[in-house]
């Protein structure tokens, strides 16, 4: 007969721990549900699901530079395995990002302009740098057949925008539903959405996608600016920044060597050749 194992109980540390996350869960839950509803008085842009694209004049830069754009990113997904998961990155978007099927190359986090990574897209980089109150910026890398659950954003005080750059050639079965409008990516078209309406992802293609992700701090009248930079700085004291910036500055020095790593190879078998 086997022994029955003891059940091991948690440290007290841990279990403290763990109550203080749940708290912090709770009232980050409270607190971000108040500030949208301010942001959204205090905006001075419509407070709808989708914009439309006039809305934002930022976006045509993007769509005429957009074929260099795809170049820069071309160059990147040579060294795909190497460009890290989502959740690699952050953690807490494990129950979004699942496996292999979404990998992030991030040139923007919290509003920290990552040097290297934007080395490796130059133009891309010189256009983020344009955009007003930028907060973060990646290339999305979605693998086919994935799904991205239904989820929200944090804050209201933030818009995202897409640039379709790699799109299956059945786009419409490659999409995204922002509340009840659906978002089909096109090569070199861009849109904005807010994020904080519930969203869901789908690639029912057996291609690749791939877009640029930026966003930007919402207009907003002198309170809302005030409230959203107090936020945004507030957030940076918590783990929920801390870890990934850690976890984006060693991704950051990986992707960099895996670059130089492979340039050398090139350049020996060059000289191989020679």
């Amino acid at each position: 007969m086997a022994t029955k194992q003891p059940v091991r109980k948690a440290s007290l540390g841990a279990r403290l721990r763990h109550k203080r996350a749940r708290a912090v869960h709770r009232i980050g839950h409270f607190v971000t549900r108040a500030l949208r509803s301010f942001f959204y008085r205090q905006s001075l842009v419509p407070t709808v699901p989708v914009y439309e694209k006039d809305q934002f004049p930022l976006l045509r830069d993007f769509e005429q530079e957009w074929k260099t754009i795809h170049a820069e990113v071309t160059e990147i997904l040579k060294h795909r395995e190497s460009v890290p998961l989502f959740h690699e990155v952050s953690p807490d978007q494990s129950s979004i990002s699942k496996g292999k099927n979404w990998r992030t190359f991030i040139l923007y986090g919290f509003g920290t302009r990552l040097d290297r990574n934007c080395a490796q897209a130059p133009v891309t980089a010189s256009l983020l740098d344009k955009v007003p109150n930028i907060q973060s910026a990646w290339f999305s890398i979605l693998a086919p057949g994935y799904h991205i659950p239904r989820h929200e954003g944090v804050t209201s005080g933030i818009l995202r925008s897409h640039l379709g750059l790699i799109v299956p050639k059945d786009a419409e079965k490659c999409r995204m539903q922002v509340e009840n409008e659906i978002c089909v990516w096109q090569p070199g078209e861009a849109f904005t959405f807010d994020d904080t309406y519930t969203h869901e992802v789908w690639n029912d293609t057996d291609e690749e996608r791939v877009i640029l992700i930026f966003d930007f701090d919402r207009p907003m009248r002198f309170w809302g600016r005030v409230m959203n930079s107090t936020f945004i700085r507030l957030v940076k004291l918590t783990a929920f920044y801390k870890e990934p910036k850690r976890r984006m500055e060693n991704y950051e020095e990986r992707f960099e060597a895996a670059v130089r790593t492979a340039d050398e190879t090139v350049e020996n078998l060059a000289n191989l050749g020679r």
